[in-house]
């Protein structure tokens, strides 16, 4: 049986509810983990998408910063947050589904850093390397329970490889792409023993984007992207990974988010 799990940092869930449905409709995934929702306790507006058969509905979210959401057409067994640098700041979500191995799925929002890259003068930047440095700590044991496949989704706002970026040698002293976070990232990703599974279907010498800035006048002409949102699993599971899309098509769409959506397909028993 397929599962299709997909990820969008929508960039406030409200004002792109509209956009949120017509993903729903058209990708149609089982479920869709949402970051960046801006929206508070209490007011995350499910009913559009219940009408399309999503009735499963976790957010973490607070007014008008991080938050993230997963929305689902399969029943949720249960789910909890960690609360990364002793902070309350709405940036991971778990749930786990039911299986003949249950998965756990987690919907993480790394911190962005702000525009300097270091970590002596910029706060939010030493906070993005304190996050990656506890991300790793607590993928080598405490992120997938025993006898669980475990699946990573989100906007880990690094983009790791050097064909993650439109050019390696220019970002280098860019937030997102700088040598301290790539690294970072991949030290977390090797300490979970996660494999990339974008990666598995886009060999890493060709190029992959998810994000485009809204600064560029023509966002597709230039193509100067990143790639910032990740899927990553277990060994085992991601065997199982058949297919990965990424839905490029949205960032031309009216309002648009910055980012775009990416989808998994696994063929699970």
């Amino acid at each position: 049986m397929p599962l299709k799990i997909a990820t969008w940092n929508i960039n406030s869930v409200r004002l792109r509810i509209e956009l949120v449905a017509r993903v729903l409709r058209e990708l149609q995934p089982d479920i869709l983990c949402l970051q960046e929702t801006k929206c508070p306790p209490g007011q995350f507006p499910s009913a559009p998408l219940a009408a399309l058969g999503y009735g499963h509905v976790v957010d973490y979210g607070q007014k008008s910063y991080n938050g993230v959401a997963v929305i689902s057409r399969i029943p949720l067994v249960k789910h909890h947050s960690n609360p990364f640098c002793a902070r309350s700041d709405c940036r991971h979500m778990a749930v786990v589904l039911k299986a003949d191995r249950p998965i756990i799925l987690h919907n993480l929002y790394v911190p962005a850093g702000g525009d300097e890259p270091d970590a002596k003068i910029n706060p939010k930047f030493h906070h993005k390397l304190t996050f990656l440095d506890e991300m790793e700590t607590w993928f080598k044991s405490k992120a997938v329970p025993r006898g669980h496949h475990g699946v990573v989704v989100g906007d880990l706002n690094i983009a790791p490889l050097e064909h993650d970026v439109w050019s390696h040698k220019d970002l280098l002293k860019i937030v997102s792409h700088t040598p301290v976070e790539t690294e970072g990232l991949l030290r977390a990703q090797k300490a979970g023993k996660w494999v990339d599974v974008m990666r598995k279907h886009v060999p890493p010498h060709e190029k992959l984007y998810t994000w485009w800035s809204y600064r560029a006048q023509d966002w597709q002409l230039s193509n100067r992207g990143r790639r910032l949102d990740h899927i990553w699993a277990t060994k085992a599971l991601a065997d199982k990974c058949s297919f990965m899309q990424v839905m490029k098509e949205t960032r031309g769409w009216p309002q648009p988010s910055d980012h775009v959506p990416v989808m998994a397909t696994f063929d699970i028993d």
